[in-house]
C-alpha cells in the first residue's frame, strides 16, 4: 500500500518476533508511527478514538480459527474474535475502504455461517462487501497460496461494482527460485509449522527436489515465492522468518489487487 502512494499512520502486531521484523523493515519508510502510540502491540486493548483517522483498513485477522490445520472452531476460539475488533475500528473511524485477507476456509467455515458474519457485520455498518478466492499464482508468484480477499467501501454506489484483476502469467518459477531444475514449476503453500517433514510425506511443504537432490526451502528463498523486495531483513532466526513466511500474505497478490481497490476509490470518489 505503501508503493502505491499511501501512507501508514497505525500499525498492530502482538508477535515480540514479528514486532522486530516489522521495526526493522519499515522504521525508515514510516518513522512517525514508531515515534509515538501508534505501533500497538495488543489491538484488544486500543481504544479506536486513540486511532489517527486514515482512509483504508488493511488487517488480516487469524487463520488459525479458520483453517485446516486449525482446530476449525471459528468465532468460538478467541483469535477469531479480533475480527469484531477490526469491526469496531471501522465503525468508529468510518474508513473510506477496507482489505482484509484470511485462509480460505474462512468462506465454508460452519457451513458459510461464519462468513455471512462477517458479511452482515460489514454492510449494516454501510460497507459494501466483495470478496474472492485468491492463488498467489494468479498474480505472478510460483505458490499455491489460496487465501480470501475481502475488499469494501463506504457508502458504495449501486451503479458500479468492483472487480477483482484479472489473472497475469507467473514472473518466474520454482527452479528460478531454487537456482537449479526444480520439480515443480508452483511451490507449496508456505506454513507456520510442521517444517522438516519428508519430502514423500503428504504434510511437507519446504523440501523439493532440485537438480536430483533434496533441498529444504530456506527464508530468503521464501521471500521471493511470497513477493518480498530482496533486501527485506529477517533480524530473527530461520525458524522464526519460516514461521513469519507463513503467516504473510503473497505481496505480489496484494499489490494487484490493492491497486485495482484505489483506482476504484478514485473513479468512484469513494
Amino acid at each position: 500500500m505503501h508503493d502505491l502512494g499511501g501512507k501508514c499512520v497505525f500499525a498492530s502486531e502482538i508477535d515480540k518476533h514479528a514486532r522486530k521484523t516489522y521495526t526493522e523493515n519499515f522504521k525508515g519508510i514510516s518513522k512517525h508511527i514508531f515515534k509515538g502510540e501508534n505501533f500497538n502491540e495488543d489491538i484488544t486493548k486500543i481504544n479506536p478514538s486513540d486511532i489517527p483517522d486514515f482512509d483504508v483498513l488493511c488487517a488480516g485477522f487469524p487463520c488459525q480459527p479458520f483453517s485446516q490445520a486449525g482446530f476449525k472452531k471459528g468465532f468460538k476460539d478467541h483469535r477469531g474474535n479480533l475480527f469484531f475488533n477490526i469491526a469496531s475500528i471501522i465503525e468508529h473511524k468510518k474508513p473510506k475502504a477496507y482489505f482484509l485477507e484470511n485462509v480460505r476456509g474462512l468462506y465454508k467455515h460452519d457451513n458459510g455461517k461464519t462468513f455471512k458474519v462477517i458479511h452482515d457485520v460489514l454492510s449494516n455498518m454501510g460497507y459494501s462487501v466483495y470478496h474472492k478466492i485468491v492463488n498467489a499464482s494468479d498474480y505472478g508468484l510460483p505458490q499455491h497460496r489460496s487465501r480470501i480477499f475481502i475488499i469494501g467501501f463506504k457508502d458504495d454506489s449501486i451503479l458500479s461494482s468492483f472487480d477483482f484483476p484479472d489473472s497475469i502469467p507467473l514472473k518466474y518459477n520454482m527452479s528460478d527460485v531454487m537456482e537449479g531444475r526444480c520439480n515443480k514449476e508452483i511451490g507449496f503453500t508456505l506454513r507456520c509449522g510442521g517444517r522438516g517433514s519428508p519430502i514423500s510425506d503428504r504434510r511437507n511443504w519446504d523440501s523439493y527436489m532440485v537438480d536430483g537432490e533434496v533441498v529444504r526451502l530456506n527464508p530468503a528463498q521464501g521471500l521471493q515465492m511470497q513477493g518480498f523486495p530482496s533486501d527485506f531483513i529477517f533480524p530473527v532466526s530461520d525458524s522464526q522468518a519460516m514461521k513469519q513466511l507463513g503467516n504473510s500474505v503473497a505481496v505480489d497478490a496484494i499489490r494487484v489487487c490493492g491497486k485495482a481497490m484505489v483506482d476504484y476509490m478514485f473513479y468512484n470518489n469513494v
